[in-house]
């Protein structure tokens, strides 16, 4: 119940911040743009159009804003290749047991 709570207010800040973004781009718009360089007022529609173009061109586009995928990979990679055999079955011991006590299978046990 508190992760779907949690999830609605994340939900709710979203939308909020969407009609916020859409709100104060048409405001301004048609506020400064259409006064200094005699343009035609947008609506919400337009002014949200407006924002994810800009986004696009001056934001780019990231799907991945923690630096995983591919080239988190290949760190790993590279770390794993770099351990010497003790390390690594330290590390596999001590990965399998926060993976027991996250889990709750050492209570099972």
């Amino acid at each position: 119940m508190k992760y779907f709570l949690r999830g609605l207010g994340i939900a709710a800040l979203v939308i909020l911040g969407f009609f916020l973004f859409g709100y104060a781009t048409m405001y301004l718009w048609n506020w400064l743009i259409v006064y200094l360089f005699h343009l035609p007022p947008i609506d919400f529609s337009m002014a949200i159009g407006l924002v994810v173009l800009s986004k696009i061109l001056f934001g780019g586009i990231k799907m991945n804003h923690n630096g995983g995928g591919w080239g988190k990979r290949k760190m790993w990679k590279a770390k794993w290749e770099s351990m010497s055999e003790e390390e690594r079955n330290k590390f596999q011991s001590e990965f399998a047991e926060r993976c027991k006590m996250k889990w709750g299978k050492e209570k099972a046990e």
